[in-house]
């Protein structure tokens, strides 16, 4: 495939990043985080690991750095930067893989509705374009599911990498966790007011519409069991909400040469920041019940991104067996939170408030370490993980960020019991 074609000019400049991240992956410190990752996901962990996520203002560090021409190579050349950066910059506990992790061409498309929407000039913001409005008028929009593979893209971008520098560093085909969020695909082609607004003119309608997406979605997860996709997320495979899949509970490798996986070997991730509006109740009735149904195929769950999960932890998630982490937003309870998981087999993954990287030149030093603190309270007796997420600038300043990160790891050294 054309596309995928790497000039003998960017293939020397890939090789040189390739042996870059390689040289970070054999570093004691990045092996040692790994142990501890591996410790901290089933829940024998001695501190709380650390996350700075980078991709929301990664427009500031990366594009500076690229020197390939071609489009993939570009691409490429992006990714291998991601994959070590975070140590080279930073040095919070973000792992640098010993691999480039190369994930199956897949595609899920709810109800076969592409999804459109607006961009506004010059800005991050956007609005997404209303598919379907009125639920009963417009049911007949809603198709069968589409999904499927395609095997011939994967495998020529594997061939391609592997020739460029896979003697450097090798290529694996790997699979990140499976992740479904149902309410987030519904605004996406209908809108969150014609969200509610359906909800309430056609309750028993939205409710057999969920079942259909919770359906769809498993008969998805079957056509990958069938088609032998799933594959092992016990290592650095990306978990969602800005953490990893470290554990030794669920299949290796080695199991899965002797065996087809399922979904049940494997760890998922859901969400509904959508649905903040609905009252506990309401989302016990009219989501809940797609989120359970989905969420029961996966070995291991970790759940919630921004929403706020207290209003919902006695009704619904905290009911959900095989939940490991849940994420504690900056508008979630922290000491509600911190009392139900206490002594128990949840991680408590705090997201503090972006806005004190995000906002401002210099950083408010004394509000991260009362931030800190004040989560260290709440979440006393429990495993606790920090990923600061959301942060879309850190004023084009390195040292910020690093410095925000150094002082969480002061706070935990000499406040974290």
């Amino acid at each position: 495939m054309d596309q995928y074609k790497i000039s003998s000019g960017d293939r020397e400049i890939l090789r040189e990043l390739a042996k870059k991240q390689y040289e970070y992956s054999q570093t004691e410190k990045n092996k040692k985080r790994i142990q501890e990752w591996y410790a901290h996901n089933s829940l024998q962990g001695e501190r709380p690991m650390i996350h700075l996520e980078m991709w929301t203002f990664a427009q500031e560090i990366i594009p500076q750095r690229l020197r390939c021409e071609g489009e993939f190579a570009r691409e490429i050349e992006t990714n291998l930067y991601v994959n070590f950066l975070n140590q080279e910059l930073f040095d919070d506990d973000r792992v640098t893989p010993d691999h480039y992790p190369l994930v199956y061409d897949t595609h899920f498309t709810l109800f076969n509705i592409e999804v459109k929407k607006r961009e506004a000039d010059g800005s991050l913001g956007h609005e997404f374009v209303s598919v379907v409005e009125d639920l009963e008028d417009d049911y007949d929009k809603l198709k069968q599911t589409d999904f499927g593979v395609d095997m011939e893209s994967t495998m020529a971008k594997k061939a391609v990498l592997e020739e460029t520098f896979g003697d450097i560093l090798p290529v694996k085909i790997k699979m990140d966790c499976l992740y479904s969020v149902p309410t987030q695909m519904l605004v996406h082609f209908m809108k969150m007011e014609n969200m509610m607004y359906n909800i309430y003119d056609y309750p028993e309608l939205f409710k057999e519409m969920m079942g259909r997406i919770a359906d769809d979605t498993l008969a998805y997860y079957r056509f990958l069991e069938e088609k032998r996709l799933i594959l092992p997320t016990v290592a650095g495979e990306f978990l969602g909400q800005g953490t990893w899949c470290y554990n030794h509970e669920l299949p290796d490798e080695e199991e899965a040469k002797k065996r087809p996986l399922t979904t049940k070997d494997v760890w998922g991730f859901m969400d509904s920041q959508e649905t903040v509006g609905l009252s506990p109740e309401m989302y016990e009735e009219f989501i809940f019940p797609c989120y359970q149904k989905i969420s029961s195929q996966y070995g291991l769950l970790s759940y919630g991104c921004c929403e706020p999960v207290n209003p919902i932890w006695d009704r619904c998630i905290s009911k959900l067996e095989n939940l490991r982490k849940v994420s504690i937003s900056p508008w979630c309870d922290e000491e509600f939170m911190g009392e139900r998981l206490r002594g128990g087999k949840v991680i408590y993954h705090r997201k503090p408030s972006p806005n004190y990287l995000g906002v401002g030149e210099l950083l408010d030093e004394d509000a991260v370490r009362n931030c800190l603190r004040k989560t260290f309270h709440a979440a006393r007796g429990c495993k606790l993980e920090i990923t600061q997420r959301d942060v879309y600038t850190i004023n084009h300043d390195i040292s910020k960020a690093k410095r925000y990160v150094d002082i969480i790891k002061e706070e935990i050294e000499n406040n974290w019991k």
